[in-house]
């Protein structure tokens, strides 16, 4: 009878074979007491381990530099051009009733299309049941979230599961964009007839970067698709970004964008709050604030910038607490592989040993072959630890600032503290500065 009751609700085009309990359940009445509103939009979702927010802001730029009205919800925050709200809470997709009063607000702007950065755990928590995905990109597939997932196979399966939804929506272009470089691309693949395919390595990609020439200011590259080869230009730094414009390329051609308003689209994106801000007033080495916080995106990071800084290389970060203890040591690892000065620090520990979990991030370091106090240092309080690494760096240095990105608060285990990451770094820079150093 309930199963029945929850059916005569729900439009047809949406019902599928559901077991309505749990947050399935709370999703469901959510969508039903607030009228569906995201049906007649065209959403694209974005889903992936790291470049989601990214990848989601470029399309979104791209959209709107093309003429086209979208919105965008992210996990910086939510709005429209000249209206945009950010993002207080550590949380990317939202409860199904805060997403969707949202996605009200973005109707009432007028918008045709939504750009929605989709996580493993809105996902497997039917967070964004009901939402009408037409695009779906994932941008690549690597270790995060086992604490809640348990095994990378049912990580995987709950990021797949975004796909498998758009192949769903009858009104919707069914259109998948898959990383195919990535391990994991296949499953992916599968779930939906329809799949553009981008990369750098594999010969059979539907979009194949080459001649890559990446700087501190950001890449250039050709990118060939249909015998076309267009010239592409990013103005984030990084070589992963090139990545994550073929897959803001791969969607804009998919929703029928021309070449020319793709390749202009990218190139309209300036920065992304949180991501590889370059922090600029007036000092002889570099300081970059980023989101990184995974062991690939470690990976990416820092072996990018190694290649781009002329001096050495600082890094300074953490790993939160409550959250996947298995890749704090990969972090130290990477770190102690890459950078020539690795610093750590807190990073949301919550009601967690913030000394453990220094140790922990310690202990990959020092298997990498740094040494406490000699070019391994660890500085719980991040306030410090920031004036900390600034002060070590000389003239052709680049100090990394990992894991806060965009974040305004820091979770300790009294609660929640204000926080802001590029403000802390640019006082830290005055300061020395002042100092004459």
């Amino acid at each position: 009878m309930f199963r029945k009751v929850v059916k005569s609700l729900i439009p047809k085009d949406l019902f599928k074979a559901v077991e309505p309990t749990g947050h399935l359940l709370e999703s469901i009445l959510w969508q039903v007491v607030m009228g569906f509103p995201a049906r007649g939009l065209n959403v694209i979702g974005v889903t992936g381990t790291d470049g989601k927010t990214t990848t989601s802001t470029m399309i979104y730029t791209m959209l709107n530099d093309a003429g086209v009205k979208a919105g965008l919800m992210t996990t910086i925050g939510y709005g429209v051009p000249g209206n945009w709200h950010e993002n207080y809470v550590h949380m990317t997709t939202m409860p199904t009733r805060a997403m969707l009063q949202r996605i009200k607000e973005l109707r009432a702007e007028g918008i045709e299309w939504l750009v929605l950065e989709t996580t493993s755990h809105a996902l497997a928590q039917n967070r964004v049941w009901g939402i009408p995905y037409s695009v779906v990109a994932m941008t690549n597939l690597t270790h995060e979230h086992l604490d809640y997932h348990g095994t990378f196979e049912r990580y995987r399966e709950a990021k797949v599961k975004l796909f498998r939804m758009a192949a769903e929506n009858a009104n919707g272009l069914r259109v998948g964009i898959v990383n195919a470089d990535d391990p994991s691309a296949p499953y992916f693949a599968a779930a939906l007839p329809k799949v553009m395919r981008y990369g750098v390595r594999q010969a059979q990609a539907d979009l194949k970067a080459s001649n890559i020439r990446s700087s501190a200011a950001g890449n250039e590259y050709d990118l060939l698709h249909e015998r076309q080869k267009l010239q592409v230009k990013v103005n984030l730094p990084g070589s992963f970004n090139v990545y994550n414009s073929m897959a803001a390329a791969g969607v804009g051609l998919a929703v029928g964008l021309t070449s020319e308003q793709v390749v202009r689209g990218i190139a309209a994106l300036k920065s992304v709050e949180g991501r590889m801000n370059a922090l600029k007033e007036g000092q002889d080495f570099g300081v970059i604030v980023d989101f990184a916080h995974t062991p690939d995106s470690f990976e990416k990071i820092l072996s990018s910038m190694r290649e781009l800084t002329k001096g050495r290389l600082i890094v300074l970060f953490g790993s939160a607490g409550r959250r996947d203890e298995a890749k704090r040591g990969k972090q130290g690892t990477s770190a102690g592989k890459w950078a020539d000065v690795v610093v750590v620090t807190e990073e949301d520990d919550r009601d967690v040993d913030g000394v453990k979990i220094m140790d922990q991030i310690a202990g990959g370091a020092e298997r990498a072959g740094k040494v406490r106090d000699k070019d391994l240092f660890l500085v719980h309080d991040r306030t410090k630890a920031v004036a900390f690494a600034i002060g070590q760096a000389r003239t052709g240095d680049t100090v990394l600032l990992l894991g806060k990105g965009h974040e305004k608060t820091i979770e300790r285990a009294d609660g929640e503290h204000p926080w802001d990451e590029a403000g802390t770094a640019r006082k830290a820079i005055a300061a020395r500065l002042k100092q004459g150093k």
